[in-house]
């Protein structure tokens, strides 16, 4: 079956819209500006669609543009992945492994399994990206990572997963605050508190959010920073206290105290559902599993 377009003028018109114009499509993919609009004029023809409405100084999508974007973005995902599985036939293997981990996992859980993996595995290039949990969700889902570290839970359901870690959050407090004695902190007693937490879009805030919910409590919020040294100095000098996973909180100023009731974290690693995995990330994802 003869189909009305080929995977290179899918690429110049996804190039486009992500360009916003053709100029600067041309530009990116190294092409004279008017081979980039035949190729898209080309593309119309064959499928008897109108594509892009042209302005005198701006392009927008059609309706036929907008349903035709999702569909390119799959098609050329499935074939990069085809032409990397068939590389890997001949012993090729995807140089870089892209993969995205939450800050207070970053600093404190990952380093060792990366400097690990590294070892056994020199000739491939790592790129870690640090983001709040959502933000990392959503860049697996597009294909901007390869891998990612996400909360096992009802916002991560559509990636597949395999559960790396189960982590308890704790109250962090100075070691001269009333609760560091305590066996257990309540929630209510810690939102009587002020707080030390995290913005929007990280597990840390939406950890505190649902606790607060769940409590009937409000957060008296004294502080918002994502830089956890920042954090830790603010509890250390009394400004306020916070919640970690434990091991963060190791160290001689500050005092890990349980919930009443324990809250814990399922973390897994996750990658786009239905995605090849070159060997590169096979290798990875098993190195985690097998280090857990």
């Amino acid at each position: 079956m003869a189909l009305p377009f080929d995977l290179r003028s899918l690429g110049v018109f996804l190039a486009v819209v992500d360009q916003g114009g053709f100029s600067a499509a041309a530009r990116s993919l190294h092409l004279a500006q008017s081979a980039v609009s035949q190729t898209v004029a080309n593309l119309e023809h064959r499928l008897e669609l109108t594509l892009f409405h042209r302005h005198e100084r701006r392009i927008g999508l059609t309706a036929e543009g907008e349903a035709l974007v999702e569909h390119a973005r799959d098609l050329l995902a499935r074939a990069e992945a085809a032409e990397l599985a068939m590389r890997e036939l001949h012993g090729l293997v995807k140089g870089e492994l892209r993969i995205g981990i939450p800050s207070m996992l970053g600093s404190y859980y990952f380093p060792p399994l990366l400097m690990g993996f590294k070892e056994r595995h020199p000739g491939i290039r790592l790129t870690v990206v640090e983001a709040g949990a959502r933000r990392l969700q959503r860049m697996i889902a597009a294909g901007e990572l390869d891998l990612g570290v996400v909360i096992d839970d009802g916002e991560s359901r559509h990636l597949t997963r395999r559960q790396l870690a189960r982590e308890e959050m704790v109250v962090c407090v100075p070691r001269e605050h009333p609760f560091a004695g305590r066996d257990h902190v309540t929630p209510e007693a810690f939102f009587a508190e002020p707080l030390v937490l995290f913005q929007d879009g990280y597990f840390h805030r939406e950890f505190i959010d649902a606790l607060a919910r769940d409590t009937g409590a409000s957060a008296n919020v004294a502080f918002e920073s994502n830089l956890i040294p920042l954090t830790k100095a603010i509890v250390r000098q009394g400004y306020g206290i916070t919640t970690f996973l434990r091991r963060v909180v190791e160290e001689a100023e500050l005092a890990a105290v349980p919930f009443d009731p324990p809250a814990w974290l399922a973390l897994s690693l996750a990658w786009k559902e239905g995605a090849y995995l070159s060997r590169a990330e096979q290798a990875f994802v098993e190195f985690a599993l097998e280090n857990r």
